[in-house]
């Protein structure tokens, strides 16, 4: 009985181990190209040594775990509950809430993306603001507000402009080729210092949050609809994601000059 308790317990600690260190190696392979690039021209181009390895090693090591933990997150909880909501506002039917949904999952995700605060931040400090040195500083934080509320309207437009086409099978490539050209012929019209922040905000859009929820939203919506394939329906939420905002923001450069 007792051999049958300690095998048992030792399988499960093989288990137990072979689930930790998975995600593990699976990160630290994915941070072997950085790595190389850096040892590569620290040592051979610059023939420099590392500063502060220590600290570089326990950093390293610190990302490698933290990675792990984020992707396996993602497959333990942010994938299975947006194809589960997905899912279950397609069986009911209730295509108003999806569409409510969709568009409050994309101006919750990005309004609250650092990436954007950082963004936002910087490009109001770049901007030229007459007054008092206290008048200018809340003409900063305006500026930033807006442009969070406007990237973050922007994503969520894009996301239920992305519902929309998977419920009515519009063949996305017209769309991103429609909005592409809307870019280049509103970009002339645009004040130059608004153009580069345009086209960085559709980057940043793409954080580690609305990528993972975006897409379970996309394949769990086309997984749910009779004659929708989730490879060529469910995605192209994202590619929507990154244009829109371009968008938005070139648009909110002419009205804000």
């Amino acid at each position: 009985m007792q051999g049958r308790v300690f095998s048992v317990n030792r399988f499960m600690s093989k288990r137990v181990a072979t689930a930790i260190a998975a995600p593990l190696l699976s990160s630290a392979r994915d941070l072997i190209p950085i790595v190389t690039v850096v040892l590569f021209f620290q040592l051979a181009v610059f023939r420099q040594p590392l500063p502060n390895l220590g600290p570089m090693i326990i950093g390293l090591l610190f990302v490698i775990i933290g990675l792990a933990l984020f992707v396996t997150g993602l497959e333990l909880g942010l994938f299975p509950l947006g194809e589960r909501m997905a899912h279950d506002f397609a069986q009911r039917g209730s295509v108003p809430w999806l569409i409510a949904f969709a568009f409050a999952l994309g101006f919750g995700t990005t309004f609250a993306e650092p990436a954007l605060i950082a963004i936002a931040e910087k490009a109001a400090n770049l901007q030229s603001f007459g007054g008092e040195p206290h008048e200018v500083a809340n003409q900063q934080a305006q500026f930033a507000l807006v442009l969070r509320t406007i990237v973050a309207l922007a994503v969520g437009t894009a996301l239920t402009l992305g519902v929309i086409r998977i419920l009515t099978g519009w063949p996305l490539h017209y769309m991103i080729i429609c909005g592409y050209v809307l870019v280049m012929l509103v970009t002339p019209l645009a004040p130059r210092e608004i153009i580069a922040i345009a086209y960085d905000s559709g980057g940043v859009t793409t954080s580690t949050i609305t990528v993972p929820l975006t897409a379970a939203l996309g394949i769990g919506l086309a997984s749910s609809i009779q004659g929708r394939n989730p490879l060529t329906d469910g995605f192209g939420l994202i590619a929507l994601a990154s244009l829109i905002p371009i968008l938005f923001v070139l648009a909110f450069g002419i009205l804000w000059q």
